[in-house]
């Protein structure tokens, strides 16, 4: 059994989500691009980013989820929307920017992937990258505490990847550096006030928590979302203003060829 990418779940935190992207936007330094790919374009509201940025670009949005997708064209008609894998895809036309907001870390192989999307961009062209580096707060290891709790735990051994499937900031600059002019690494920990029930849970019901419930039938999913969700609670208790404070670091990169 799989869990589809939920547009609506997803876009619960929409103004926290945008937040990163909005800061590489600033820092992507290109005046007239005329192609942009969107790489896991997602639901588009990145690419209503990008085309506020730069409104006469040609701009090609990439995913893999149909459901996705679907609400891209809903919220950008006329846009260009292509399905495919972004461990494999490819273009043509060389692109003066390739944009990945929080997508990445879903494929492995950086050291392949990266030097890859580098030769996709046209002289000058731009990789702007920004990936979450998190994966060793309780948002995350819950996941996998919990995993290991239950009746489950055979069939969710093989959802983990591996501890963190983003890397150091250094390594990213050893594995650029020999095909960038130019290269800017940085990271910003965000500190996310957040509302209502349970909200870390409904962030990562999102993202990260999709493979593990994904691979788990109805009963199954609700007993392990149930010790998930205990487990947040402690690690993320709420104020008593009623706010979830939510620490969230995410890495952003910025290449030109």
């Amino acid at each position: 059994m799989s869990v589809r990418w939920d547009p609506a779940q997803y876009g619960k935190f929409a103004p926290e989500r945008m937040r990163p992207v909005e800061d590489i936007i600033k820092r992507i330094p290109l005046d007239a691009p005329s192609t942009i790919y969107d790489l896991g374009c997602g639901d588009g509201r990145v690419a209503r980013q990008l085309m506020k940025r730069w409104p006469d670009a040609v701009l090609t949005g990439v995913d893999s989820s149909p459901d996705m997708l679907d609400a891209a064209r809903n919220l950008l008609p006329h846009g260009n929307w292509v399905a495919a894998d972004l461990a494999t895809w490819s273009s043509d036309t060389p692109a003066d920017l390739l944009f990945a907001g929080a997508s990445l870390h879903w494929i492995d192989d950086h050291q392949t992937l990266f030097p890859r999307l580098m030769g996709l961009l046209a002289p000058g062209g731009i990789l702007a990258v920004q990936m979450p580096r998190n994966f060793g707060e309780a948002c995350h290891t819950c996941m996998r505490e919990a995993a290991e709790a239950g009746p489950w735990k055979a069939k969710l051994a093989a959802v983990d990847r591996r501890l963190s499937p983003v890397a150091e900031p250094a390594d990213y600059y050893a594995i650029l550096a020999p095909h960038a002019a130019h290269l800017d690494i940085w990271e910003i920990d965000y500190l996310h006030a957040l509302e209502g029930d349970d909200p870390v849970v409904e962030w990562t019901m999102g993202t990260g928590l999709r493979p593990y419930l994904g691979a788990l039938d109805e009963t199954a999913r609700e007993a392990y979302l149930a010790d998930y969700t205990a487990r947040i609670a402690k690690a993320y208790p709420r104020r008593d203003d009623g706010v979830t404070l939510f620490p969230f670091r995410r890495l952003f990169i910025v290449a030109r060829r």
